[in-house]
């Protein structure tokens, strides 16, 4: 008997054919010479099966960037945000994870593409940041505001601010390349968030 075939596994090798292209010319091209006829040729498909999923390149660029981003996640092994009870080692944790991403050659073409995008291209910079970079930035609040509640950091801190503080100085070295990025960067810098917030480790009374 003639086996039928499967139309869902096809579309799901497509959409991720499609993806994986995306990501590979943006690297290759840059955001604003990249095409939807060119993610179509480099995937294999034709210009119409983008259109069914998405609306313009940056959409799909979007969504690759998404997809890649959980890849980096499992494979790292995050199932969440890590909350162990000490908040400067699941921090570390983190920003070490980041570090590691950023270095990845798979990562780092097409987030510095969509980024120098976004900074001339308003509408592109907005989803940007609502579908890529807030939900990231919300995990970290979470996991403050837990630190918080536990009485290991003041009750008035600002939890968006020391959030920024976080990632903004690791982005901006991995942006501009001022300097190499590194594990040992990663834990200072969580070091010297939190020294300045006035975290109080877990277990032991502020000694200040």
């Amino acid at each position: 008997m003639t086996k039928t075939p499967d139309a869902t596994r096809r579309s799901d090798r497509s959409r991720r054919a499609i993806l994986d292209a995306s990501l590979v010319l943006v690297g290759e091209v840059g955001y604003n010479k990249l095409t939807i006829e060119a993610i179509a040729a480099r995937a294999g498909v034709g210009k119409q099966t983008i259109y069914r999923w998405w609306s313009s390149k940056a959409e799909v660029l979007l969504d690759a960037s998404l997809a890649l981003a959980g890849e980096a996640g499992a494979e790292a092994g995050w199932t969440g945000f890590p909350d162990t009870g000490d908040l400067a080692a699941d921090l570390k944790a983190v920003l070490r994870a980041t570090v590691d991403e950023f270095a990845d050659a798979r990562y780092e073409a097409p987030v510095r593409a969509l980024t120098a995008a976004g900074a001339t291209d308003p509408e592109l910079g907005a989803r940007f940041t609502q579908r890529l970079l807030e939900p990231q930035l919300a995990l970290y609040e979470a996991r403050l505001r837990s630190a918080r509640e536990a009485g290991q950091l003041p009750a008035g801190t600002d939890l968006r601010l020391t959030v920024e503080m976080l990632v903004g100085p690791l982005t901006y070295r991995w942006l501009l390349r001022t300097a190499p990025l590194t594990h040992g960067f990663a834990d200072a810098l969580v070091d010297r968030v939190l020294a300045g917030v006035g975290y109080v480790t877990a277990g032991r009374p502020d000694s200040r």
